[in-house]
């Protein structure tokens, strides 16, 4: 069952316990992170994340990461998901996305959409799993009635092709 707990107080700044920490690092160095965010913290926790680790835990197929009293799904980006039509995955940090649906597509329809590719089965038996994993978190909030389902707009900025 999906269950969102709302604690009380400042939001998890990473979304994951933490603690502070005192650092003493070279001034290139600083200077180096300080470009890469103006918050030293994340900068660091970016570069860590990126970095192939040997004891990585299994994080879930799809993760319901909460700030406040407001959750998104974070998934892998799978190739699965490029089938899934007016739906876009926006790249976040630790190599997850966000789900991101075009108008007028609705959730209702992108969590039909997943279960109609995975019964399809022109997927790889992992692809198959995130997208269930997904279909699942949305089943779950759609009959939970703790919960509300609301879609709200991001902001996507997209290249242009070259002429």
């Amino acid at each position: 069952m999906l269950r969102l707990r709302h604690p009380r107080g400042r939001p998890k700044k990473f979304g994951r316990p933490a603690r502070s920490v005192t650092l003493t690092l070279p001034h290139d160095i600083i200077d180096r992170l300080g470009s890469m965010n103006t918050d030293l913290g994340r900068a660091i926790v970016a570069l860590v994340d990126r970095a192939p680790a040997k004891d990585k835990r299994a994080r879930p197929l799809a993760e319901v990461v909460s700030y406040g009293r407001r959750s998104v799904i974070l998934v892998p980006p799978v190739k699965a998901f490029k089938k899934v039509p007016g739906m876009d995955l926006v790249p976040v940090s630790g190599g997850q996305a966000l789900i991101a649906l075009e108008q007028p597509h609705t959730i209702a329809q992108l969590e039909l959409n997943l279960r109609d590719i995975v019964e399809n089965g022109d997927v790889t038996p992992h692809e198959r799993d995130v997208l269930e994993a997904v279909a699942e978190v949305l089943k779950e909030a759609r009959l939970t009635h703790s919960l509300t389902v609301a879609e709200r707009s991001i902001i996507v900025f997209e290249g242009r092709r070259p002429r």
